[in-house]
């Protein structure tokens, strides 16, 4: 692994000094910008930045002091000088990208520094998996933090994994240069019942003095939530509404409020600042789960600070939610986040702070994009063969093995049915009456078939169940072998031959997502990387995701970004319904439930 070297603070205050006093020279300055300083919500117009090895020596109205021969000045023109925007919590291979093309992908919009759990790979490869992103994140010439995943498998006893997570794993992650905290404690129930393997998970990390995070994905306020925040995790990216902001920070906790690909939980929150005035210091601004389609067509987290505006948010404000409020709570405010003395040199140019169009980031004190273009390389980790080869189902999939009998003599059936809600994680637990036909039930009218195969140790399982709100039409199927938290294979169809089809395509490519109809694959996403990245340039997995999502508009579906609704369906730490490969999951009660039931 070649990790780029980056000085501490101690390892050049002399220089630094020196720079500052005019003793010696910056090796760069960026001179007459208006400084955003987000320690105090101010914007100073005419004020410049003078870098050495990497880190802000001084940021102050003239400059001339520090400039040498050698020295580079850019000329920020009245431009605003912003920090690089810090992301606060995200999964990388929700990207459908490793590390390198990850960073490729968001250089460009100004994200310069990522905390980013890497709890997908988890699932799949265990702990070497978490390592092999570790070392890639290392290798970037951004700031890419690795959280140590908690929850492999997110809820013990209702899902199989690849891997495993132990106490013993994040102990050891704990020791990794790379390493800043414990990833979201999905199992909720877990530490308000001070489950001791959750528990000793929290104790490692704090024992470390890093930061555990949250996911407490229940509308439940009352004593399980107090249980919860008792347990130690210190934000919440969760809350879909004003009032799970407002319980977050009145208890202590950071209240992260997410735009990514589908989930749009930023609105309905901000509100707790814009219209109830409480303190925005607790207040983070994260993507969590962002497609390739959108990193290379909308942004990252620039597009999440430009919604937080145009959410009634002051800009200084979304500024801060996304700088330092994220490296603060992190304890690293004294490293990003800001653009004062000593922090690593992470800087946005840009003309105006509302449209935030990003025209040049500098991370550590070099010039890493302009005007939309990366201009710096992303080094790649040699990724083995074992984590390319992880699709095995066992055997040759058949119509057979997706039908759903009836009990005998029925007519028709009652089932229970995961409801599919646009633009939120949380889905809804519907019944509809679905007939029969031959003793199999049918999946009719809105409602179509899901099943979860099983593709970590090739037992040939099946669970088969019926999900509601995608709107497919005709003979078709999609599926793929990202399907959150365990990553087996998810296929969702109308026909059983072509969720047949679907599943066998996946498994001779090595993973991926692909979209059948009538027997033909309308588009194919191919992702050998654990079934969940491509190593391939981000343009190239966002055209074919863009083609893969045009597929699915082709087979009915008008849903905004279906495909990360259909990825979450196995993710049976949110309510209310999921599937398992070990059956249908009811998670307000953390109990299987019946796929069917008697028509009374």
């Amino acid at each position: 692994m070649t990790r780029i070297p980056f000085p501490s603070w101690p390892d050049v205050a002399a220089d630094l000094i020196g720079v500052a006093t005019g003793r010696s020279h910056a090796d760069t300055v960026i001179k007459d910008g208006i400084w955003v300083n987000v320690h105090t919500r101010e914007a100073l117009p005419a004020h410049s930045i003078a870098i050495r090895h990497g880190r802000i020596a001084c940021v102050v109205p003239d400059a001339s002091h520090c400039i040498g021969p050698a020295t580079v000045v850019i000329d920020a023109a009245g431009r605003y000088m912003i920090p690089g925007l810090c992301d606060a919590h995200m999964h990388i291979e929700s990207g459908m990208l490793t590390p390198a093309e990850f960073a490729r992908a968001v250089i460009p919009h100004g994200t310069t520094s990522m905390f980013t759990d890497p709890h997908e790979i988890a699932n799949v490869l265990g702990l070497a998996g978490v390592r092999m992103m570790h070392d890639e994140a290392l290798m970037q010439p951004i700031n890419i933090f690795t959280q140590m995943p908690s929850c492999a498998p997110s809820a013990p006893g209702l899902e199989t994994t690849g891997f495993e997570i132990t106490a013993e794993d994040v102990a050891e992650a704990m020791s990794w240069p790379g390493v800043i905290g414990l990833g979201e404690m999905m199992n909720f129930p877990g530490v308000s019942n001070a489950d001791p393997k959750m528990l000793a998970e929290i104790a490692a990390t704090q024992k470390a003095g890093k930061t555990v995070g949250g996911h407490y994905a229940s509308p439940d306020l009352g004593p399980a939530f107090a249980g919860y925040v008792a347990g130690g995790p210190a934000d919440d990216h969760e809350g879909t509404c004003e009032a799970d902001a407002i319980a977050r920070v009145r208890q202590g906790m950071r209240s992260m409020m997410r735009l990514g690909s589908a989930w749009y939980d930023v609105e309905s929150q901000i509100t707790a600042v814009t219209e109830k005035g409480l303190d925005p210091r607790n207040f983070i601004l994260c993507t969590d789960d962002c497609h390739s389609g959108t990193l290379v067509n909308e942004g990252h987290m620039n597009r999440v600070v430009r919604h937080a505006i145009a959410c009634g948010c002051d800009p200084l404000v979304a500024l801060q939610m996304a700088t330092i409020n994220t490296a603060t709570h992190f304890g690293l405010e004294r490293e990003i986040g800001s653009l004062a003395p000593g922090r690593r040199a992470d800087v946005i140019l840009t003309p105006d702070l509302e449209t935030l169009v990003v025209e040049t980031v500098i991370a550590r004190g070099q010039i890493v994009a302009r005007n939309g273009q990366c201009l710096v390389d992303c080094p790649h980790y040699d990724w083995p063969g074992s984590a390319r080869d992880t699709v095995h189902i066992g055997k040759t999939l058949a119509a057979a093995d997706f039908a759903v009998r009836a009990p005998d003599g029925a007519n028709a059936v009652r089932a229970n049915v995961i409801g599919v809600v646009e633009n939120q994680a949380p889905t809804k637990a519907m019944q509809f009456e679905l007939p029969v036909t031959d003793g199999r039930v049918q999946a009719t009218g809105e409602v179509c078939q899901i099943a979860l195969v099983e593709r970590h140790r090739a037992t040939g399982g099946v669970t088969n169940a019926f999900v509601s709100g995608f709107g497919y039409q005709g003979r078709m199927a999609m599926a793929s072998t990202v399907a959150h938290d365990s990553h087996h294979m998810i296929v969702v169809g109308t026909d059983a031959d072509q969720m047949a089809l679907a599943a066998n395509r996946l498994a001779q490519v090595g993973g991926g997502i692909t979209v059948f109809k009538d027997g033909v694959e309308l588009a194919l996403v191919p992702l050998p990387i654990a079934g969940l990245m491509s190593d391939s340039p981000a343009r190239d997995v966002a055209a074919q995701a863009d083609a893969m999502m045009q597929a699915m508009r082709d087979c009915g579906c008008t849903l905004n970004n279906a495909y990360m609704q259909h990825s979450l369906l196995a993710l049976v730490v949110i309510p209310e319904l999921r599937i398992s490969d070990l059956g249908l999951v009811d998670v307000r009660s953390f109990q299987f439930i019946p796929l069917l039931e008697p028509v009374s």
